[in-house]
């Protein structure tokens, strides 16, 4: 074992579907820093040119809408062998469960479940074929904590957990590895808005043990090892990036304390 080779990925192909903006975008400017050519996937085709644009001649941008289910298959079988599929798009509606409306649970529920469905069938079937492959999604630690008015984006994220589960369970014996990233509270398009509220921003920050939110490049080096060597034996895990949040329950301040 070259243990100085552990996380390259020299000659491995990877899609990254969201790879327009946030954690998607340093997700694929990651692997290909790690040697691997990356196709950056994203609905938004100017947003994934300039996410091709950033890594270079190591990377190719492609349009993709998730919520069109044939559009899924048609890119399985447009961009061939694949080594590495990330899935990093979502969305959420916040509101109360009795404020929301059946129209808003389909649209969350339709892109954090439906989608995710689409690719580990899509790309997985593929994978299982060529006996090889890693499949990475992002759950959340909405996916094991909940939080008023994030009742039906937690539901999503609980749900891949156990979907990556079943797929690391069924594709396994063929090779191909399958598992979630639950990141705590990044900075990225989705929360820009809560970020720009001081009072939530402070809140969410003092709920980790870091006491801070999480760039998304901070994420990356997560990617980059689930689809490296180094996590070869390595499925149907989650890996909490959540800066200590799913490990702290409550704080506590003595009387007087500084701190």
């Amino acid at each position: 074992m070259n243990y100085g080779n552990l996380f390259r990925l020299d000659g491995r192909r990877a899609v990254v579907l969201g790879a327009g903006s946030g954690i998607g975008r340093e997700s694929a400017r990651a692997l290909a820093a790690h040697g691997a050519s990356v196709v950056c996937a994203d609905r938004d085709l100017a947003t994934a040119d300039e996410t091709a644009e950033l890594i270079g001649e190591a990377a190719t941008a492609y349009e993709i809408d998730l919520l069109d289910t044939g559009a899924v298959g048609r890119a399985a079988e447009a961009l061939g062998e694949l080594d590495v599929v990330v899935l990093t798009a979502a969305t959420n509606v916040r509101k109360r469960l009795l404020d929301y409306t059946r129209e808003e649970y389909e649209r969350v529920v339709a892109l954090n479940l439906g989608a995710t469905f689409e690719v580990v069938r899509a790309f997985g079937a593929r994978m299982v074929g060529r006996g090889r492959g890693s499949i990475i999604g992002f759950s959340s630690i909405r996916g094991t904590t909940v939080e008023p008015g994030q009742g039906v984006y937690a539901a999503t994220k609980a749900g891949l957990v156990q979907l990556f589960r079943t797929a690391a369970a069924e594709f396994g014996p063929a090779g191909v590895r399958v598992n979630a990233i639950a990141p705590g509270v990044v900075e990225t398009p989705l929360t820009a808005q809560i970020k720009a509220d001081p009072d939530w921003y402070a809140a969410y920050a003092n709920k980790s043990a870091l006491g801070r939110w999480a760039r998304p490049a901070e994420l990356a080096g997560a990617v980059v090892y689930l689809a490296s060597d180094a996590a070869s034996f390595v499925t149907g895990a989650v890996l909490p990036v959540d800066g200590g949040w799913t490990a702290v329950d409550g704080r506590f301040e003595p009387p007087g304390s500084a701190r």
